[in-house]
């Protein structure tokens, strides 16, 4: 294999296939230290498992706006975890159009959809200047056979990106405008509480032309739907900053739960 030396720590190799325009390079701070730990690592590690499965995180990562961590067609080799940041996942669609089919955000997996093909299927770039770890799947696959809490967690992460797969395709095959828009918001409200943040201030990192394209729905659409929720008393909206301030009214839009 091809080495490229990181000049930031001499002693380090970087191979080529993991090194984009901003080398990823170690870091002090560890897995058992960080505050997405819960997110991301299986749960109930002993203190060993835990030493093995740091290992994995071969390097950090630092993204800045706009720039693409993979793109389309690229081999897949790796796996990254968001560490800090915000990033959208698009597919280029048989006219040429973007369509926006995910946002990340701390915590959260990205490059799974290359297991399957050894190529990544959609591009992902940063919405704001971001830091990922770089998981090499290669490393990933050898300490899952020797730590079967983390093939279990593995099959979790899996499954939870089918379900919210099946999820979109729900939000945009049988809801409502309103509806969408209600369901997205309320969606991000939840995943910033996993991280300790408010469910009801947020600061939205995409853009209304993006939302719209993840949601199926026109800019000039999203663009009203917002202005309706914030006349109807059920959000403030001062550009991308949001406040909710009737979640229980979201709620009602999408109907009774079954």
């Amino acid at each position: 294999m091809n080495f490229a030396i990181d000049r930031t720590n001499t002693a380090q190799a970087v191979p080529l296939h993991l090194e984009p325009s901003l080398a990823p390079r170690k870091f002090e701070t560890t897995c058992s230290n960080c505050n997405l730990r819960e997110l991301c690592l299986p749960q109930g590690l002993c203190d060993e498992d835990l030493q093995r499965v740091e290992q994995i995180v071969y390097a950090r990562r630092r993204m800045k706006r706009g720039e693409a961590l993979f793109n389309a067609g690229d081999d897949f080799n790796a796996i990254y975890a968001v560490r800090s940041g915000f990033f959208k996942t698009s597919v280029i669609d048989n006219e040429g159009r973007e369509q926006v089919t995910g946002f990340s955000m701390g915590g959260e997996l990205l490059g799974m959809d290359g297991i399957g093909s050894g190529r990544y299927n959609g591009t992902t770039s940063a919405l704001e200047d971001s830091e990922v770890c770089v998981m090499p799947f290669s490393l990933i696959e050898d300490m899952s056979r020797e730590v079967s809490a983390l093939q279990r967690n593995l099959h979790a992460v899996l499954s939870r990106e089918v379900v919210r797969d099946h999820g979109v395709m729900m939000l945009l095959g049988s809801m409502r405008a309103e509806e969408r828009l209600a369901a997205f918001l309320l969606n991000l409200s939840k995943r910033f509480i996993r991280r300790g943040y408010s469910r009801t201030d947020f600061h939205l990192r995409m853009t209304r032309e993006e939302i719209g394209s993840y949601l199926g729905l026109k800019l000039e659409t999203v663009s009203r739907l917002f202005s309706k929720f914030q006349e109807d008393g059920l959000i403030e909206v001062q550009q991308k900053h949001v406040r909710i301030l009737d979640s229980e009214a979201l709620e009602r839009l999408l109907g009774p739960k079954s």
